[in-house]
């Protein structure tokens, strides 16, 4: 097994899904084969409009022949380990090259980096995932609130990093939702995405709250097209299906809600709800069904 990296792009024109599967030709099977059931970066290139770099972090479950495209390949992912960096990591720094086994024996950058599947070394793999997380204080655990009892599931494998066990820090549903909320609350401007509010409390901090859509208790993954910024009346109805969104976004209320007029007051005025701007970070309509047809009171 070893590490490697994936370019991705959000305009990507294979069957991608980050958190699911990546779609790749038959030159790169050896490569992916090698990776499976270890984990792998993503990496959005530098020609890419708006690059988040290097940007998350996942385990590849099995590689597999694409049932529905001839000559192609899927390596499946483990939806529960996927883990978008809070701190996107850029292709260099003050330091020089980030991944510094593209390094050529010349001391410049080797062909290698145009490759879309390839290794990476343990030491390139540990420095880009420590920089993707980083160091702030209100997404690192305190020592009373990291689940060292378990990983991703019963049979998941430790995950180390730079020699220190990191696999429950990575795994921790604690940790991981600060990190979804940092995400979502940047990405949204910490306003709720139904009243367009920014409510800030004495203490400076944002009283909006970060929202699964599919939450994950229903299998629904750690990504931004699977959250929303909501208040916390809001959040609320929103979980128990007393509002919800269609794929363009309009705000639906159930004819279970009891008082109409006091919600509709409080909601968007455009009845549109606020989003991100990057495309990619937008509440994605398979997740929006799925609130739909599964938590939605019609």
């Amino acid at each position: 097994m070893a590490f490697g990296v994936l370019i991705h792009r959000s305009d990507s024109i294979y069957d991608d899904s980050p958190a699911k599967r990546y779609q790749f030709p038959s030159q790169y099977l050896g490569r992916m084969k090698a990776c499976e059931g270890d984990w792998i970066i993503y990496y959005e290139p530098r020609k890419a409009a708006a690059t988040r770099g290097y940007f998350a972090t996942a385990r590849v479950e099995r590689v597999i022949a694409d049932p529905t495209t001839p000559g192609m390949y899927l390596a499946e992912i483990d939806t529960p380990s996927y883990l978008e960096f809070p701190n996107p990591v850029p292709f260099s720094d003050e330091n020089g090259l980030v991944e510094r086994g593209l390094i050529n024996p010349e001391g410049k950058i080797s062909g290698r980096a145009q490759s879309a599947v390839r290794p990476l070394s343990p030491e390139d793999f540990r420095r880009i995932v420590d920089l993707g997380l980083g160091a702030e204080t209100d997404i690192l655990p305190r020592n009373d609130d990291v689940d060292t009892s378990g990983g991703f599931g019963d049979e998941a494998e430790p995950f180390v990093f730079d020699n220190r066990a990191r696999a429950s820090f990575v795994a921790s549903r604690v940790v991981r939702d600060r990190i979804f909320r940092k995400l979502i609350l940047r990405a949204y401007g910490e306003r709720c995405a139904f009243t367009g509010l920014r409510l800030i409390n004495g203490g400076g901090r944002a009283e909006v709250q970060a929202a699964h859509i599919q939450p994950v208790e229903a299998n629904g993954p750690d990504i931004m097209s699977n959250g929303l910024a909501l208040s916390g009346t809001m959040h609320w109805m929103f979980d128990r299906g007393l509002i919800t969104l269609q794929d363009d976004l309009r705000i639906t209320l159930s004819r279970h809600v009891n008082d109409v007029e006091g919600v509709e007051a409080m909601i968007n005025k455009s009845g549109i709800a606020w989003a991100p701007d990057r495309a990619a970070d937008r509440p994605h309509p398979q997740f929006l069904r799925w609130h739909r047809d599964n938590c939605f009171k019609h």
